[in-house]
């Protein structure tokens, strides 16, 4: 450690670094520092040093990897096996064949993403920096011993390939496994390969509060909330989304788990256009869920994806019936899960209803969050019944 390259940070940041926050800004480095993206260097803050990987060109400058060593292939084996065993003891291997293998900071593997869907392992990467380590981690996966191929995800400007980097490539279509439930999982197109991870538990908790409800899922993508909402009893379970290819995939899911598609609604519409088509034909559903994709890439956006979720919240509730309940997600990082709650009750006073949360969640445990880390808790799902105001 004592040759590496020395950043000097505000001694304000010992507390967070000490506590295991991984993340440094841009504007906590001193303009004068210079190395090349992907060098390991040393970060002191008062009496806390680390080992961090440096990014020239991200507004997040370091990633914090170790508090008294440079990793090397040695390291981050260690790291993935301690990830591995992680899954094993939560019993999510038992329940899925598709699971978040290593997630990133809460892993302790700052930027670096390992999905597995059956026999194969997806990595995906935040940043150019940590690229240098991509070949210990597939080293370590390959070592795993009951993968049948290692693909790793780049992105090239707006658009994704898949390239194999350890044993042989996936099929077009992989059909996954969770919790009884089976659905399509494609590696090379899409967003998320069709199924998001993190809400697992989240689709579980929706089918227990299905039963003889009727059910509209927007932003519904493949339909993996509307088959567990149909599994759950749901008597008509409608998905609204604005991609017309992953609403046929949607079909496609219900009838790979023996539900009859022609029993309920698949839509292809822009979800706030459709919402207010809903509301000016008075129609309305006991169990609404929203689940966006993120409205923030950055914190300068935060501001600007509060109010559009106070927004999307106030048009959901105008089709909910009084007393039903009303399912709200958020990816997005920047935004607290106390701030979201505030969005939802900005929300429902324009909708003239007050929110009583019956369950608040977050991700599966697949995704664990490091305590000192509260940024990797990124994933908000709060249920709640529409009260009728007073």
């Amino acid at each position: 450690m004592t040759s590496l390259p020395v950043v000097e940070l505000p001694a304000q940041l010992a507390h967070a670094l000490g506590s295991g926050h991984l993340w440094i800004y841009r504007d906590h480095v001193p303009r004068s520092f210079h190395a090349e993206t992907g060098s390991w260097v040393r970060v002191q803050a008062g009496p806390i040093h680390a080992v961090a990987l440096w990014d020239a060109d991200s507004p997040l400058a370091l990633r914090v990897f170790s508090r008294d060593r440079v990793p090397d292939a040695a390291w981050v084996a260690e790291r993935v096996r301690a990830a591995v065993e992680l899954r094993r003891s939560s019993g999510v291997m038992d329940r899925a064949s598709a699971y978040r293998l290593i997630a990133g900071e809460g892993d302790r593997l700052p930027g670096i993403f390992v999905d597995r869907y059956g026999a194969f392992a997806v990595i995906t990467t935040d940043g150019a920096a940590v690229s240098a380590i991509v070949p210990w981690v597939v080293e370590a996966l390959a070592n795993l011993g009951d993968l049948a191929g290692v693909v790793e995800k780049r992105r090239r400007t707006e658009t994704e390939r898949l390239v194999t980097a350890w044993g042989r490539p996936p099929p077009r279509d992989l059909i996954v496994e969770e919790n009884g439930l089976r659905f399509h999982a494609n590696l090379y197109e899409g967003q998320k390969t069709g199924l998001f991870l993190d809400q697992r538990d989240n689709r579980s908790t929706i089918e227990g509060l299905s039963r003889g409800r009727r059910v509209l899922n927007l932003f519904g993508y493949t339909g993996a909330f509307s088959v567990y909402a149909a599994r759950g009893g749901g008597t008509e379970v409608t998905t609204v989304d604005v991609a017309d290819g992953a609403v046929a995939a949607a079909r496609e899911n219900f009838t790979l788990n023996g539900f009859d598609p022609e029993l309920h609604e698949f839509v292809v519409a822009d979800v706030f256009e459709y919402l207010r088509a809903a509301a000016e034909r008075r129609e309305r559903f006991d169990v609404v869920i929203c689940d966006p994709p993120s409205f923030a890439r950055s914190r300068a956006h935060r501001d600007r994806a509060l109010k559009a979720y106070a927004r999307l919240h106030s048009a959901a509730l105008a089709v909910t019936v009084p007393f039903g309940l009303y399912a709200a997600s958020s990816c997005t990082t920047q935004v607290s899960p106390e701030a979201f709650r505030a969005t939802m009750a900005d929300g429902a006073r324009k909708a003239r209803y007050s929110l009583q949360i019956v369950h608040d969640a977050g991700h599966a445990p697949d995704h664990p969050v490091l305590a000192g880390h509260p940024e990797g808790r990124y994933l908000k799902f709060v249920v709640a019944r529409a009260l009728p105001s007073v």
